[in-house]
């Protein structure tokens, strides 16, 4: 089964059978997808982490197919009707769809129109009516008149009840209609009367009178009507655009022009209107929908890659402020760590407006906690706080000002985890804490927050829900793994993350650490109740240990290979920590004297890049930004104004673009570049800061048009 399935995988994703196999070995015996690709390149043939990934998904997919056709096998098996050849094609089969209708006539279903007429004895009529030769099918069917057939016209309408089945479980006949479908098949969505002037229905306004061909109906536009019809304002409807598959269908099934044929052909239009049609519909608007959540996960998935992986402040004394008019600022103070030190509420704008006593205690938090930074949450009050601080700094502060996404800032606040963290305080407290923590490291707080309540998806919550959570976590993983973790300062919801970790031995770290104090070694970690070779294994190398003896417990090197750089440096006469200072040291090794076993040529290359620069943090360095001080809201827009902005979401239709206005503005696909873009995220990168121009602006929608181009 497992060269079966490794032959059908690299056929698919174009990868060699040798590479699958290694890779469907590693995932069998327990490593995760970050683990094999890091420390395992040899045996996959440097497979980066996107084709393990892919080759896992295909994987799976595979295992529940094989799980399918063994309950396929099963049912037909007990109804006494599983051939040899019948078996036989089924075992070669591994498309889902050929598998169910191979399946079709056998699947237990409720009593049908078609059964009813079996039982009435009708099936030897039906039988005589598709072989087309009988000149009197009238007189047959009298010979059926007799029990529950009361007469000639209800025999003949049994047996085309039954001709109509039969046409509907064919094999080629399904295949000739999504061929049609396939090729042909048109969207088309109307808009429910009685909803057309409600104000829920504008926002599909686009949609009221919509059609298009499906292949070409990109996945945001299919997922808005698929919501507009799950809200009851759209009514979509899926089919070929023309009548030829009917016609074909005549044409397979028909092949007398006398009674019977016509008979036939009767059953065969019926077949099509009542049940191939609908259900080659069903079918295609469930797969045009899985392509649809496929695109839009993608987008959600790279965009919280970049948004995770976004540029952190480092460890400095922080003051977080959830900006607010009635309510206030909240403002608290945090240390190198992120431990909340101080807090409190200013209220420097109307209607409070206590700006002197503000500004003193402002003042008075910075110099108390020595703050060396501000986060500001970017939400209601933003650019007014923002501008009240810079007020109160003055020119020439060495305070750095950063406005920070406050996405999912609620969510996390009101979560057990930060009633966990910080039980006596409430949720503005906590929401603040979280905006000063983001500034600090983006990912450690993130991580915290469902993936969906960030912002930066599209049409997260119409998605399956599912796949969604499984491509979000292991993109959480992906960038927690890259990034490395500080075992001595993670928290256990990051940890959980960490490659062969979750969330038990997440908390084993943390209670041993709590016991004992900071780790002084990766080999410390062994004895964590529960973390056994596997685990360790898996978790190593991608855990940090600033200041530890071993100064390669502080790198991405894994401990099986540190036998390998302390013989480098014996060779070199030197010590590890003279190794990993003194380039000439290192640029005297030659990497490939040192190869032996499993260890090759890429392992021992990442080697070398490691030492070269120490647990090196792959995210780059923070800018600082500001909006145009010209415009505070939406009215304040003019066409043809040229503001920096920053890039907020990425869509498959655009990019959202933070002009500092309360509204993000949309960059359309078509405006981002002199040229043309098929995919935004070619041009444009999540919390990249862009200059735009203003084209146009919708006060009523409060829409807001903008443009890359000429810039």
């Amino acid at each position: 089964m497992e060269k079966v399935l490794a032959k059908l995988i690299a056929g698919q994703l174009k990868i060699s059978e040798t590479q699958v196999a290694a890779t469907l070995q590693l995932i069998d015996e327990g490593c995760t997808i970050p683990f094999i690709a890091r420390y395992r390149k040899e045996r996959t043939g440097q497979l980066d982490e996107v084709q393990i990934s892919a080759i896992s998904q295909h994987y799976d997919k595979l295992k529940e197919l094989a799980k399918r056709k063994e309950t396929v096998i099963a049912t037909i098996e007990g109804q006494d009707k599983l051939t040899d050849e019948l078996k036989r094609r089924i075992d070669d089969c591994w498309n889902s769809t050929e598998l169910e209708d191979i399946y079709l006539p056998y699947k237990p279903r409720r009593r049908t129109r078609a059964q009813v007429a079996r039982e009435q004895g009708l099936e030897p009529l039906a039988t005589r009516l598709l072989m087309q030769r009988d000149p009197s099918p009238e007189q047959t069917a009298r010979a059926f008149v007799k029990g529950d057939v009361k007469d000639v016209a209800q025999a003949l309408k049994g047996a085309q009840d039954i001709i109509a089945e039969m046409v509907s479980e064919d094999e080629r006949s399904r295949q000739t209609l999504r061929s049609a479908f396939r090729r042909d098949a048109v969207i088309t969505s109307k808009v429910v009367k009685a909803k057309a002037d409600s104000d829920e229905a504008q926002k599909y306004r686009d949609y009221f009178d919509w059609h298009e061909p499906l292949r070409r109906c990109s996945g945001n536009r299919l997922l808005a009507m698929r919501r507009g019809e799950r809200e009851g304002i759209l009514r979509l409807n899926i089919a070929p655009a023309d009548d030829s598959a009917a016609e074909r269908l005549q044409r397979q099934w028909v092949h007398s022009a006398g009674r019977c044929g016509g008979l036939v052909g009767e059953a065969v239009d019926d077949a099509y209107k009542r049940l191939l049609k609908p259900s080659i519909e069903t079918e295609f608007a469930a797969s045009s929908k899985q392509r649809a959540d496929e695109e839009a996960i993608a987008i959600f998935a790279e965009n919280l890659r970049q948004l995770l992986l976004s540029p952190p402040l480092g460890q400095r004394r922080v003051m977080g402020i959830d900006p607010g008019f009635r309510t206030g600022c909240k403002v608290v103070c945090l240390d190198a760590q992120g431990q909340l030190l101080h807090h409190e509420a200013i209220f420097p704008h109307p209607p409070v407006n206590r700006r002197m006593q503000a500004t003193l205690h402002l003042q008075q938090m910075i110099e108390n906690y020595a703050v060396e930074a501000i986060a500001i949450g970017n939400g209601t009050a933003s650019r007014e706080t923002s501008a009240f601080v810079e007020d109160v700094l003055g020119k020439g502060s060495s305070v750095d000002v950063f406005v920070v996404s406050e996405d999912g800032a609620s969510i996390y606040s009101a979560s057990k985890l930060a009633r966990d963290e910080f039980p006596d305080e409430d949720v503005t407290v906590r929401g603040a804490v979280s905006i000063g923590r983001r500034l600090m490291d983006p990912l450690a707080e993130l991580v915290k927050i469902d993936p969906k309540s960030i912002g930066v998806g599209q049409y997260q919550h119409d998605v399956d829900q599912t796949a969604l959570k499984q491509s979000l976590d292991h993109t959480v993983e992906s960038c927690v793994n890259l990034v490395g973790v500080n075992v001595n300062t993670a928290s256990p919801h990051l940890l959980q993350y960490v490659s062969g970790l979750g969330p038990a031995l997440a908390k084993n770290i943390v209670d041993y650490r709590t016991e004992h104090g900071p780790f002084e070694s990766r080999d410390q970690l062994k004895k964590v109740p529960r973390l056994g070779p596997g685990a360790y294994q898996q978790c190593a190398g991608f855990l940090r240990i600033p200041g530890a003896k071993n100064p390669l417990d502080n790198s991405a090197v894994h401990p099986e290979s540190y036998a390998v750089v302390e013989q480098m440096a014996s060779d070199q006469g030197c010590t590890l920590q003279e190794l990993m200072a003194q380039k000439e040291k290192r640029q005297a090794i030659q990497p490939e004297r040192y190869v032996k076993g499993e260890v090759g040529l890429p392992t021992l290359n990442d080697i070398m890049q490691e030492l070269e620069k120490p647990g090196r943090d792959p995210r780059q360095p923070l800018e600082k930004f500001q909006f145009d001080a010209r415009v505070q809201t939406i009215e304040d827009l003019e066409e043809g104004m040229e503001l920096p902005g920053i890039v907020t979401n990425i869509t498959a239709f655009g990019a959202f673009v933070d002009i500092g206005v309360h509204q993000d503005g949309l960059v359309h696909v078509s405006q981002l570049a002199d040229r043309y873009v098929s995919n935004p995220a070619d041009v444009v990168k999540l919390h990249q800061q862009v200059r735009v121009k203003v084209t146009a602006v919708d006060l009523r929608r409060g829409r807001i048009s903008l443009s890359m181009k000429n810039l």
